[in-house]
Formats: structure tokens, C-alpha cells, sequence
């Protein structure tokens, strides 16, 4: 149920990832370039690329999706149940600390499965035939094109090419996901209209847990949580993934400007200023936002669907 919602959200969702790729990528390491702003990248994009430019990597975004928020949301229980149990607290406790390792377990176990893909589509995503030709360093025709060009060239580890920078972004993600949405929720289902002010909206779902306005008041703030401690990390992981790679004498590959994710963080402000990490929020709050209100809320809402047509 989890991947299903995921995929529904990605489908409305991939045009402002491709906005934020490219909008991450531009400037890099001090490069000059002419300005950039979200809506003139979409603009660009639809005007030179059309629907299928806006929607670039949107074939493994899907897979992508199924392995790491099938994962994410698949194992958060049972991580998070099994946390209370070796802290001896009840299965249904909510257990802060708990939460959080469960979320960033949950979320590290699909990003190490969906490496590969993400790795396809933020290239598939960087390359534009009519925007700054310094980012288009890979260029691949299709998700299958893309695997086997990067196998050919940089070996099966090629695949795997910046998972600590993947690991990273999405454990920081995950760890906030989840948690703000259950604690979210949790508050709203325990309200009582009579700790409300009048007239406030609060009114319409205090003590509902299975309102509607309840499942998007709670995904909305933890999409918003999520976006403010996962951009620099999102932003190192899309130029770790479009760095130019060189071949050493012994045959290993190895990214030519960038070590790891730290690394690549340290050269960004460097040579860019620190707010460069932050390039392409507004973009990526475009995206996360919606996906994250999408995600969690068709992931209840396929689940009461499931839940129905089990009990008959």
C-alpha cells in the first residue's frame, strides 16, 4: 500500500524534481551561468522539452518509489515495534527516540535498494538539451539505456555511486517523516473542541484520527519538516550523482570532484557560499510537500479500501 501511494504522489510530483535537479546543478563550484528561478526553469523546460521533458525519470522514480517508501513505510513498524521491545516498553507505545531510529532504519534499507534507480533518474533529470550544457555530463535514453551505460562504463559499483550521500539525505528524511506525521496526528486525534479557539479550523477535526482533514493537516507539517533537514543533503546527493567520473590505472572509478557527501557540502560553500545547499527549495518544497500529503494520505486511504474489502 505504501509503494501504490508513493507512485500516485511521484506521478504529480516529478516535474518540480526535475525543476529542483536542475536548479541544484546550476552554479556548481562557482561556474557562471545566468540566473536561475523555478519558474523560469519550468518554463524553459516545457517551452524546449514539452510534457516529456517535465516528466524526465519519471520511469525509475516508480521503481525508485516501490523499493524505498515500500520499505520506509513497510518496515517503520516493524522497526519501531521492535526498538519498544528491546527498551522494554509496550508494542504501541510512541516512543520518541524509538521513532526516529526506526524512520532513519526504515529509509536506509531503501535507499541502499534504490540506489541504482535514483542514480538514473537524477541523471536522466540533469540532462537538458536547452538549458546550461555544463550539467548535461551523462546522457542516457532510457532507465534500461541508463543502467547498462553506467555498468559498461563504471562497473556493477557503478550503480551504487553515491549511496552514502543517498543514505544520509533519505535517513534524514525518514527520520522526520513518519514521527511528525504520528505525532501530528496523535495531537489532532486527541484534541478536544474545547481546547480550541472559537472559530478555529482545529474545530472541524478535533478528535477525529480518521478525518480527512486530519491526514492532510498531519502530512502537510511533516512534509514540511522533512524539506528543512533533507535539502543539503538532497543537493549533495544530486551533484555527487552528476559528477564527471575518472578511470584510475587499476580500473576503479571514482567521482573527479567530489569524495563523499561531506566533502562535496565543504566545496559547495566554499566555492559557492553555504546558502548554495539551499539551492532549489523552493522547488523541492514544491515537490516534498505535495508528495508527502499524497504519499501519506492515499496510504491511508488505500488502506481503509483494503481493510474494508478484507473485513467484507
Amino acid at each position: 500500500m505504501g509503494a501504490l501511494a508513493a507512485c500516485t504522489a511521484v506521478t504529480v510530483t516529478n516535474p518540480f524534481e526535475v525543476v529542483k535537479t536542475r536548479m541544484q546543478l546550476h552554479g556548481e563550484l562557482g561556474t557562471r551561468g545566468q540566473s536561475q528561478s523555478p519558474f523560469r526553469v519550468f518554463g524553459q523546460t516545457l517551452k524546449h522539452e514539452g510534457v516529456r521533458g517535465i516528466q524526465r525519470g519519471l520511469g525509475p522514480a516508480y521503481i525508485y518509489q516501490i523499493l524505498l517508501n515500500g520499505s520506509r513505510l513497510g518496515f517503520y513498524e516493524p522497526f519501531r515495534t521492535s526498538y519498544n521491545k528491546l527498551t522494554g516498553r509496550r508494542k504501541e507505545e510512541v516512543w520518541a527516540l524509538g521513532s526516529l531510529a526506526a524512520g532513519a532504519s526504515s529509509g536506509v534499507v531503501g535507499a541502499v535498494f534504490g540506489n541504482p534507480f535514483f542514480l538514473v533518474k537524477a541523471r536522466l533529470q540533469a540532462y537538458s538539451p536547452s538549458l546550461d550544457p555544463s550539467q548535461a555530463r551523462h546522457h542516457y535514453t532510457s532507465t534500461l539505456n541508463g543502467l547498462s551505460t553506467i555498468v559498461k562504463k563504471e562497473g556493477v559499483r557503478g550503480l551504487w555511486r553515491g549511496w552514502d550521500a543517498a543514505v544520509l539525505r533519505t535517513a534524514m528524511g525518514s527520520t522526520v517523516q513518519l514521527p511528525a506525521y504520528n505525532l501530528a496526528k496523535t495531537y489532532l486525534s486527541n484534541l478536544k473542541p474545547e481546547d480550541t479557539f472559537a472559530y478555529n479550523p482545529a474545530l472541524l477535526i478535533a478528535g477525529r484520527p480518521n478525518n480527512f482533514l486530519t491526514y492532510l493537516s498531519s502530512s502537510i507539517f511533516s512534509g514540511l519538516c522533512v524539506c528543512a533537514v533533507m535539502q543539503p543533503a538532497d543537493t549533495a546527493l544530486t551533484r555527487m550523482y552528476n559528477q564527471p567520473v575518472n578511470v584510475l590505472p587499476n580500473g576503479k572509478t571514482v567521482g573527479a570532484l567530489y569524495r563523499g557527501p561531506l566533502h562535496c557540502l565543504y566545496l559547495t560553500a566554499k566555492a559557492e557560499g553555504p546558502l548554495a545547499w539551499y539551492k532549489g527549495t523552493t522547488a523541492h518544497l514544491a515537490r516534498i510537500a505535495p508528495h508527502t500529503v499524497l504519499t501519506l494520505v492515499m496510504n491511508e486511504v488505500y488502506l481503509r479500501w483494503y481493510t474494508q474489502a478484507k473485513s467484507g
